[in-house]
């Protein structure tokens, strides 16, 4: 058992990917918070604990005696990564063994701008290591790529995650397909991947890799839109878009699968979606989407959901 604090603990994907954690009582886990808490967590192994990540003095006081840090920040809004850097900074001066910055996606430099701050802090944590700055502290780039579960939207196996459609929308029997549609791209169940860190913060022993991708199944666009045709049958409207568009932020489609998200003003979510879709497909065609396999390799006997299992679960019975 170790002391585990989150920072950025009460979003949406912290909250799924706790919860084999919190289930397992193994940890003792400390949920940072900027404002105070207005009641206790269910779980007797959970509290809360209100801190001021600008006030690095604070938080290294705050961090004294915690084995493992995760971060869960939504990165794009760390003007400046000023939270982050301040939440590393602490940990190594308190002494914390291993640490985990908000990565939780695809590979690293993909060419999303709302990620750019994941690839600044990336580089920031080799940079510190390179110096002998981290004072022994490991740390790790969780990357599970995609959650399977935007393409069960609006019906994902965890109720509570936050989903919107994507670029092979299952609910409307449509898809964008890029290019020949054969570039590889790896999904992951974020029950898989709440199993895989619960495995990882029990397994003290070894150090965890510096990038730790998971791959819950690799698959590519064209299986992806079969797979819908098999799961939810009717007519599909295909439509093929080509990467020399994508590459000037032009999508010839007559939709754009539309993001609606609490972290984004309802008056951008228009344009946000329209870039979102076009970083995503420049993403896919960079390779950012087919993650490493670190952690599977680590953990071999443990089985996967494929898109296939979660998916036809998802949408047995749904119209």
């Amino acid at each position: 058992m170790v002391k585990i604090a989150v920072a950025g603990g009460t979003g949406n994907v912290a909250t799924n990917m706790l919860k084999t954690t919190i289930a397992s009582g193994h940890h003792d886990i400390t949920i940072f918070t900027r404002s105070a808490p207005t009641k206790p967590h269910p779980s007797p192994k959970v509290t809360y604990q209100q801190v001021d990540y600008s006030d690095l003095g604070g938080l290294t006081a705050t961090l004294k005696g915690f084995h493992t840090v995760l971060s869960f920040f939504v990165v794009h809004l760390d003007v400046d990564n000023v939270a982050q850097k301040n939440l590393i900074h602490a940990s190594i001066a308190a002494g914390v063994s291993r640490f985990a910055p908000s990565e939780w996606g695809i590979a690293s430099n993909s060419g999303v701008s709302s990620y750019d701050n994941k690839d600044y802090i990336a580089s920031y944590l080799a940079s510190l290591d390179s110096a002998g700055e981290l004072k022994g502290m490991q740390y790790c780039l969780f990357q599970p790529s995609i959650f399977t579960d935007y393409f069960a939207h609006p019906y994902p196996l965890e109720p509570e995650l936050i989903t919107w459609a994507f670029f092979v929308d299952f609910e409307n029997r449509r898809a964008m397909v890029l290019d020949d549609g054969m570039q590889p791209i790896v999904l992951t169940a974020i029950q898989d991947d709440a199993n895989i860190l619960a495995k990882a913060l029990d397994d003290t022993e070894r150090p965890w890799p510096r990038v730790g991708g998971i791959r819950g199944c690799r698959t590519n666009i064209n299986e992806l839109v079969e797979l819908g045709k098999k799961i939810r049958g009717g007519e599909w409207t295909i439509e093929y878009l080509k990467s020399e568009d994508v590459a000037k932020g032009v999508i010839k489609s007559s939709w754009i699968p539309p993001i609606s998200h609490p972290t984004i003003p309802e008056g951008e979510q228009e344009a946000f979606s329209k870039l979102f879709i076009v970083m995503f497909f420049r993403a896919i065609k960079s390779g950012a989407w087919d993650v490493s396999a670190e952690f599977n390799e680590r953990y071999p006997d443990y089985k996967f959901m494929s898109a296939e299992e979660y998916l036809t679960k998802a949408w047995e019975g749904k119209p």
